[in-house]
């Protein structure tokens, strides 16, 4: 016995001591992970995360002074007894029937007011709460100050509430003391079901063989061995093993001095936290990659493509269009000659047109900005509306295929959940879009006050010769008229006015074509920004939003497995 000693002490002065402000750094990050990836990652995956951020924060807001020591087994191991016998009182009924410990019992070393706010946590009913302290002890017992012991329910009992708090204590105790005895050290539900899943706590983990007494000096050693062995094969290798007895009081005395070097060590609660950390994020590992293309940016053509597809349902071709036809006519309008301007305001302005198919009153003037409740325009039709959401789907895939886990589906929501807002918003923002038609270009003013010179002086040559004829008609004398070469003055004003007039209307044509196709390009644009701004809103910011927070949520994880 006394080499399992010495086996002991090495393993626990070998422990590593764990930095309490590494453990909040670690758990703070586990927070970040968890506040990136909610609503991101089925909640199921991130259940035991957010019960161990809450439990860990819990734990270390309570007392730092004392360890809560959990005492395991099956019914008739002994537990009990060993609790006990360590009390050095009968605290805890001891039998072989089923179901005997029925609630938890915890002895305090030391005084109770320092671990009443712990017991509280743990969820040990006062009635069950005693103190191990007499002034007959002298000091015999200030080794184990601030141990707390609890002898829980067996965990095999037929009672199922007795198996559900098992589990919740082994979850809240800083170590745990599993009892076995010589006739089912090797039962399977606890290999399985509890050693197995403590291969990341084992240095909070400690194996002892109850009843030894039993066994003589051939048995223990063989029974020690195949114990070892099945530990190690539960991924508990190394882990303290000891050989202990209830009856025989040295026998007890290797689990008592690991108590004692437990407690003055005060890091078990500690190394519980790093072990279930280091658990925790194992467990949530395959939720994120290495770091590197699963975080580029959005594939740009992507977003033209989806671009594209929403500018053909809003119907943008067929307001440039319109803006073409408003433009030329508006020009014309502008720079005609004035005799054919009234015949020309006659015809529908190709904007107000589409406004008016609304039935919307008050329609702007030719000349007024032009923000159009676009609802004249017809609905999207099947094709276009696949359009889209082929875009949309594309988009979502190419932005989420190197990203693991469930992170792709989250991505596909993100870019899918706002497209019910999609049509009003596309129509809000053609309607609010400044296609550009406000201001009047001053070559048209140039033009048209070229025009009306050139109408006067028309108008004076028609006028004279007018008077003229009617003086003549009228018997009254008359003036010659000058003459220029051959022709009368009148007369050349006339014809001047009206051929300059004419030419004036045929030299702005060119002009007016390559000005309506610049205004065709200028409102394409600007409804290509106003639809592409849209797509970024509703669209593109849900899908960055998602890789975003795979960002920190892969930084925050990787700094969670960076410290082990």
């Amino acid at each position: 016995m006394t080499g399992f000693l010495s086996r002991i002490r090495d393993a626990v002065r070998g422990e590593p001591q764990v930095d309490a402000g590494l453990l909040v750094d670690r758990l703070d990050a586990l927070g970040r992970f968890l506040r990136a990836a909610d609503g991101h990652v089925p909640d199921e995956r991130l259940g035991a995360a957010h019960t161990l951020v809450e439990r860990a924060g819990a734990r270390l807001a309570l007392s730092r002074e004392h360890t809560v020591v959990a005492l395991a087994g099956a019914t008739g191991s002994g537990k009990s007894s060993i609790f006990n016998a360590l009390a050095g009182l009968d605290l805890s009924p001891v039998g072989v029937r089923r179901p005997t410990t029925g609630s938890a019992h915890a002895c305090v070393w030391g005084s109770i007011d320092g671990a009443a706010e712990l017991l509280d946590w743990v969820g040990v009913l006062p009635r069950y709460r005693f103190v191990r302290e007499s002034p007959l002890d002298g000091a015999d017992e200030t080794g184990l100050h601030g141990l707390v012991l609890l002898d829980l329910p067996d965990f095999d009992s037929v009672e199922f509430g007795h198996r559900l708090e098992v589990d919740r204590l082994l979850g809240l105790v800083d170590l745990v003391v599993w009892v076995v005895d010589p006739q089912k050290y090797a039962d399977r539900v606890m290999h399985h079901s509890y050693l197995q899943e403590f291969h990341r706590n084992r240095e909070v983990t400690v194996v002892v063989l109850n009843q030894a007494d039993r066994l003589d000096a051939v048995e223990l050693p063989r029974l020690m061995t195949d114990l070892r062995r099945l530990l190690d094969d539960d991924g508990l290798a190394g882990i303290p093993l000891l050989a202990t007895s209830a009856l025989v009081p040295a026998a007890l005395s290797e689990l008592r001095g690991l108590l004692e070097r437990t407690v003055a060590e005060r890091q078990a609660a500690l190394r519980r936290l790093c072990g279930d950390v280091d658990l925790v994020a194992d467990g949530l590992a395959d939720l994120v990659g290495p770091a590197g293309r699963a975080e580029e940016e959005i594939n740009r053509g992507s977003v033209r493509r989806l671009t594209a597809a929403l500018a053909a349902a809003a119907n943008v071709p067929t307001v440039v269009e319109a803006v073409g036809s408003a433009y030329r006519l508006r020009a014309g309008a502008a720079t005609g000659w004035p005799l054919v301007r009234a015949w020309r305001k006659l015809r529908p302005d190709p904007l107000l047109r589409l406004h008016l198919l609304a039935g919307r009153a008050g329609a702007s003037p030719p000349g007024a900005a032009v923000a159009l409740p676009l609802t004249s325009l017809p609905e999207p039709t099947a094709a276009q509306r696949a359009a889209v959401d082929l875009a949309v789907r594309s988009l979502a895939e190419q932005a989420g295929c190197r990203l693991p886990g469930p992170w792709p589906t989250a991505v596909a929501a993100a870019a899918r959940s706002q497209t019910m807002e999609l049509p009003d918003a596309l129509d809000r923002a053609v309607a609010g879009t400044d296609l550009g038609l406000a201001d009047r270009p001053g070559w048209w003013r140039a033009v048209g006050g070229l025009q009306w010179l050139v109408t006067l002086t028309a108008a004076v040559g028609l006028g004279w010769l007018l008077t003229g004829f009617g003086l003549r008609t009228l018997g009254l004398p008359t003036l010659d008229y000058p003459v220029v070469g051959v022709l009368p003055v009148p007369t050349v004003l006339l014809l001047a006015g009206l051929l300059s007039g004419a030419l004036l209307s045929l030299l702005a044509r060119p002009v007016i074509g390559w000005a309506t196709r610049r205004a065709r390009r200028r409102a394409e644009d600007r409804l290509t920004d106003a639809v592409a701004e849209v797509a970024r809103r509703l669209v593109v910011g849900p899908v960055r939003s998602v890789l975003a927070a795979y960002t920190d949520a892969r930084q925050a994880l990787d700094q969670v497995r960076s410290v082990r």
